[in-house]
């Protein structure tokens, strides 16, 4: 039996999301699946025409609503049972919008999620991480039902370009639900590289002591051209806003470079940056467990150390 696999697409309204690609990725790992991804906007034509030279891609579905132009899960999750009768597996990426999206639309189809797959051993058998990234666990999802599942994006590369598949736009006459709506947006306005798709990530901890401080790590950051993250401690103190931390409750990430500065490297953290290139680290407290996984390593005290850094790099 061929599968028949449909990516959501990510997107902000006007670009997509690289995790689309790297779900794409994932999905490519089935062999011989016939590989669609679905842009739920509304105005679809631009991301449309961007997700159709993804590599593997077969058919791009649009479907526009006006309802569609917030990507709210209520909203989303009905539209894509819909289109879901016609595919064997539903794949979307293991972000904040994944993880929103996708549990709805297992619930409503009435089967279990499989989540963060790191591994594609089968159609139908996965592997994923548990126990915050310590151990690595098989599942095998029911080969008679449809398989719903979010990629954990640190496990695979974004998927090359050059395609020119079919927009077919689609039809979800669906009535969506009303009572969720956004009221409003905000977002911080910045040049630095979006922390899930960064290759360099500098990132600070609670040892910084200060929101006030925490400008080291942006001004090192500007210097490098690099994203910017933070731990948990550092988010729950108030130093940074949520949408920085790294970690098994924040985002999975895998740069080419990650520099942990004033970050002890709790399970919880290690979980989220297992995945990188190289990791630096920089604490003045020799016993960190961040050590332990740290390519390079500087114990010193960071209030020094990363002023003459940033120096360093003109």
């Amino acid at each position: 039996m061929i599968s028949k696999i449909l990516v959501v697409a990510e997107h902000d309204g006007k670009v997509l999301n690289s995790g689309t690609a790297k779900t794409v990725s994932c999905a490519a790992c089935i062999n011989g699946a016939e590989i669609d991804i679905v842009v739920l906007a509304s105005v679809a034509g631009p991301i449309a025409a961007e997700a159709a030279q993804i590599e593997f891609v077969s058919r791009v579905l649009t479907v526009e609503r006006a309802e569609n132009e917030h990507a709210i899960a209520a909203v989303l999750a009905p539209q894509i049972v819909v289109l879901a009768s016609d595919y064997t597996h539903v794949f979307g990426p293991s972000t904040t919008f994944g993880k929103d999206l996708m549990p709805r639309v297992a619930a409503l189809m009435g089967v279990n999620q499989v989540s963060d797959i790191m591994s594609v051993e089968g159609s139908h058998t996965f592997k994923r991480p548990i126990y915050a990234g310590s151990a690595v666990a098989k599942v095998e999802a029911p080969a008679d039902s449809v398989v719903v599942a979010t990629a954990r994006l640190a496990s695979y590369s974004v998927a090359g370009g050059g395609n020119s598949a079919e927009i077919v736009s689609a039809n979800t006459t669906v009535d969506v639900p009303s009572h969720t709506r956004v009221t409003e947006l905000k977002s911080g306005a910045t040049d630095r590289p979006d922390l899930q798709t960064a290759t360099r990530v500098v990132a600070g901890g609670r040892a910084l002591g200060s929101e006030e401080n925490f400008q080291m790590i942006y001004r090192l950051a500007d210097k490098l051209g690099a994203g910017v993250g933070a731990s948990r401690a550092a988010v729950d103190a108030g130093y940074v806003p949520n949408e920085l931390q790294v970690g098994q409750t924040g985002k999975i990430i895998a740069p080419d470079l990650y520099i942990a500065i004033g970050i002890s490297g709790a399970i919880q953290h290690l979980t989220g940056i297992k995945d990188a290139g190289t990791i630096v680290a920089i604490n003045k407290d020799e016993e960190s467990p961040i050590f332990e996984v740290a390519d390079i390593g500087l114990v010193a005290d960071l209030f020094s150390a990363v002023p003459e850094l940033t120096k360093a790099l003109g």
